[in-house]
């Protein structure tokens, strides 16, 4: 997995969903991920390590995210992240079981 992203960073081809702070931040604060700093600065500190593209919230992504089927997930969160991946065309990076399970995306890990 470390040699797929490395080579998408290469190729400025990185992608982060902008709900995807907010799930960190979440993470973070209900302690389910453990860090010695502030989302903010872990978050900031991520976007300046990489070549990451911020994807945000279009009209097309939310109305696809509200037509994807049960089997994707029921956070909306999720379903956010889903909908950008697939009108992205991407690979999406994650550990939940029902979007590596999901036939609709394209999953490494």
């Amino acid at each position: 997995m470390t040699h797929e992203i490395n080579t998408a960073d290469d190729n400025y081809q990185l992608i982060i969903s902008d709900i995807s702070f907010w799930e960190i931040a979440m993470l973070i604060s209900k302690g389910r991920l453990q860090i010695n700093t502030d989302a903010a600065t872990l978050l900031n500190l991520y976007l300046a390590s990489r070549h990451i593209q911020v994807q945000k919230i279009t009209p097309e992504i939310a109305e696809l995210s509200t037509r994807l089927a049960a089997n994707i997930n029921a956070d909306p969160a999720d379903r956010i992240i889903a909908a950008t991946t697939m009108l992205c065309q991407a690979t999406l990076i994650t550990a939940d079981t029902n979007l590596r399970n999901a036939p609709q995306l394209t999953t490494l890990w």
